[in-house]
């Protein structure tokens, strides 16, 4: 059967300059020569003058970067590696190089440092700052990683380490923190992170015994003992997560972050009427953000379209709500509720409150229409929806809304003109184009609808959806190379779209022409959603067309068991039961469909005669 589309890494550890008191010259002097004198001195100055002027520039250069002047500093410094070409002057370099963030240049000096004095782990901790600095990670963890061969007790070298490796190589990242663990103890900023790293990678278990350790350094913190209720929760161990949330209530039953916790364990096990007890909590607290409030209840309105057994407890929850508000925006879901619940004139009591509240404002309209159409609600997406229409009679996304309900209803020529209106009111929207094109091939305008599905697919030339559909309507116009030619570009596109698999095997199939491509095609329809009655039924006409009359006869009667009885479902089916010699049961089947859709001229005249 045709169917129709319708955590930033933080690794930086950067060398910073702390506020100092002021240092006399003398002082400054002092330190710079001590600095000078410990930096590598493996090139030795045969004239000891170019040391002492060396030594000057080295102190000049100190005092100006002591003073933030890097720029004057780089010089003095570059002054005195000309020379005494040491180390020590190159890192130096490379440090202010580094504050004025003149990356090529402070990595080029610090990489000479190290090359001349390896020993030194000030130099490299610096190179690893550079490279966080330029996002080379990779050569960062380089650097601290021999850093650690250097000096096992360089607990920052870890640190920094296991930061870098939190995005790239979480696992790593873990060891790397437990070895610090090992090291050191247990350590709160690190279990922490190894507890975060755990839950990250779905390890919860792990996260849970991270989280168990920490109890132990503290086991009255209650945003521990939340966070651990919040893993029991995702490991859906929902005794554990109650227990721990009970407790944290019972010390401090003002925590709304805990009872958010506890409405929230009661949610994801589907238990909404036990949740909203603990979110009258939250809703009766003045400190709530009202924002926090609605969408708490808008969570339980969409729950409400899936089961309307909680319609009155979502009616409560926006009621508590708006006793401490005048926003129209509760206004309009308390109407819609009423709608849902058929009281219509309390809902046209609180839709009038909102165009007195709010005449100039569509979106909560377009917000609620939304949310009945994509649950399927087409009927009440309709009258609700018909309802905005009178007050925003050129929104172009009301017009869709509404034209679309209409047309999901099967009233096509309802659906047209407002389809039409959305389509005038923006001419280049993709689904306004589409969902007017098809609702014109349904009243039989085709060549009217092929004009507007070539005009959407101007707009996007590879959409599987607008070549799936102009296949879809070619094939109807009897059009058989152009509508094969489409439907072939889409699957070039993507052979594995259902839709057009299954629509594009249906008018083989009925064509009788490639029934093995079309049996392979209907098997990719299948794979994808294997209970979808359309394509159940074009399974069975596939196989019909092959005379493999049980299988076919099995897949039409599983397409009417999953999507109920259709005119044509019931007419294959009578086929299928005639071919097979039971003439008598075609007869039923088909007199049947005939009174689904009188229309079927085709079907009379089987009755008739009956025979195919």
């Amino acid at each position: 059967m045709i169917k129709f589309f319708i955590g930033i890494i933080v690794a930086t550890a950067i060398i910073g300059c702390s506020a100092q008191k002021e240092i006399p010259d003398t002082q400054k002097n002092n330190k710079a020569k001590q600095e000078f004198s410990d930096v590598d001195s493996d090139t030795t100055m045969s004239d000891s003058d170019g040391t002492d002027n060396a030594m000057n520039h080295f102190i000049d250069g100190s005092i100006a970067e002591a003073k933030g002047d890097y720029a004057s500093a780089i010089l003095e410094y570059q002054d005195a590696l000309r020379l005494d070409p040491k180390a020590g002057i190159h890192f130096a370099i490379a440090k202010s190089y580094f504050f004025l963030n003149k990356i090529p240049h402070a990595l080029s000096n610090c990489k000479k440092a190290v090359e001349m004095d390896p020993t030194q782990i000030e130099y490299r901790d610096l190179l690893a700052d550079i490279f966080t600095r330029a996002s080379q990670f990779d050569s960062a963890a380089v650097v601290l990683q021999n850093i650690i061969k250097l000096d096992s007790t360089q607990i920052q070298a870890y640190y920094r380490l296991a930061r870098i490796y939190e995005n790239s190589k979480p696992l790593q990242a873990i060891e790397i923190y437990n070895k610090l663990t090992n090291n050191i103890g247990p350590d709160w900023d690190v279990l922490i992170r190894v507890a975060e790293l755990y839950e990250k990678l779905g390890m919860l278990t792990d996260a849970e015994q991270s989280i168990l350790k920490l109890l132990t350094i503290d086991p009255s913190n209650t945003e521990l003992q939340k966070l651990l209720a919040q893993i029991y929760l995702k490991d859906k161990k929902y005794d554990e997560a109650l227990n721990i949330i009970n407790e944290v209530i019972r010390f401090t039953p003002d925590d709304m972050g805990a009872v958010q916790i506890k409405a929230q364990l009661f949610i994801d096990q589907d238990k909404w009427e036990t949740a909203s007890k603990e979110f009258n909590i939250l809703l009766n607290n003045k400190t709530i953000p009202y924002e926090n409030k609605i969408r708490i209840a808008s969570l339980y309105f969409i729950q409400s379209l899936k089961d309307s057994t909680l319609f009155p407890v979502t009616e409560k929850i926006f009621q508590a709500i708006d006793k401490d508000t005048t926003d129209w925006e509760v206004k309009m879901y308390l109407g819609a509720i009423a709608m849902s619940q058929r009281n219509d004139s309390t809902a046209i009591k609180y839709f009038k409150k909102v165009t007195e509240l709010a005449s100039w404002n569509s979106q909560g309209w377009i917000r609620l229409g939304g949310l009945y159409f994509d649950n399927q609600k087409y009927g009440d997406a309709e009258k609700f929806m018909r309802e905005a229409n009178t007050r925003f009679p050129d929104d172009f996304v009301i017009n869709l809304i509404l034209g679309l309900s209409i047309a999901q209803q099967g009233k096509n020529s309802d659906a047209k003109p407002f389809l039409k209106k959305a389509v005038v009111l923006n001419p280049n929207d993709l689904n306004a184009l589409s969902g007017y094109a098809y609702t014109l091939s349904q009243l039989n305008e085709n060549e009217e609808a092929v004009k507007y599905l070539k005009r959407a697919l101007a707009i996007s030339p590879n959409d599987v959806n607008l070549l799936g559909t102009l296949g879809l309507i070619y094939n109807t116009m009897h059009k058989n190379e152009e509508s094969d030619s489409v439907y072939q570009k889409a699957l070039s596109i993507d052979s594995t779209n259902a839709l057009v698999n299954n629509n594009y095997a249906y008018a083989l199939s009925e064509r009788g022409i490639n029934l093995d491509n079309a049996l392979r095609m209907i098997k990719i329809a299948i794979a994808e959603d294997s209970v979808n009655s359309s394509y159940l039924d074009t399974m069975g006409w596939v196989y019909f067309k092959l005379k493999k009359y049980e299988l076919a006869k099995g897949y039409i009667k599983k397409a009417i068991h999953y999507g109920g009885e259709s005119a044509t479902m019931l007419e294959h089916l009578g086929d299928i039961i005639y071919m097979m010699g039971k003439k008598n049961e075609a007869l039923e089947c088909w007199e049947k469909a005939y009174e689904l859709d009188g229309s079927r001229t085709e079907l009379k005249n089987k009755i008739d005669k009956g025979v195919i």
